[in-house]
C-alpha cells in the first residue's frame, strides 16, 4: 500500500486480513494516524528487490503456467540477483 490506498475502507481490509499497515496518512488528512516511520522506509527496500527480479523477462511475462515451474524461475533468478549483486 502507498498513499493512494490510506483510504479508512483499505485500511480496514487490510487489518482483517492481518496486515499491518504502515502507510503514512496524506497531509491533508483531519484525524492523522501514527505509523511505524522505519518500517516504511524498508518497503522502499523490497519493491526494488521486486523490480531487480522483473529484470529477468521469463519472470515478469510469466510463460510457465504451471506454479512449480514458475517457483524454479523464480528461485533462479533470485540466485543470480544474489550472485550479481
Amino acid at each position: 500500500m502507498d498513499k493512494a490506498y490510506e483510504d479508512d475502507e483499505t485500511r480496514e481490509l487490510a487489518v482483517k486480513q492481518g496486515f499491518v499497515p504502515v502507510v503514512p496518512p496524506k497531509i491533508n488528512r483531519k484525524n492523522p494516524w501514527e505509523y511505524d516511520k522505519e518500517l516504511y522506509k524498508r518497503r522502499n527496500e523490497v519493491e526494488r528487490y521486486f523490480l531487480r527480479i522483473k529484470r529477468f523477462r521469463r519472470v515478469f511475462t510469466r510463460y510457465d503456467k504451471l506454479d512449480v515451474l514458475y517457483l524454479g524461475i523464480l528461485t533462479l533468478a533470485m540466485i543470480f540477483d544474489a550472485v550479481l549483486m
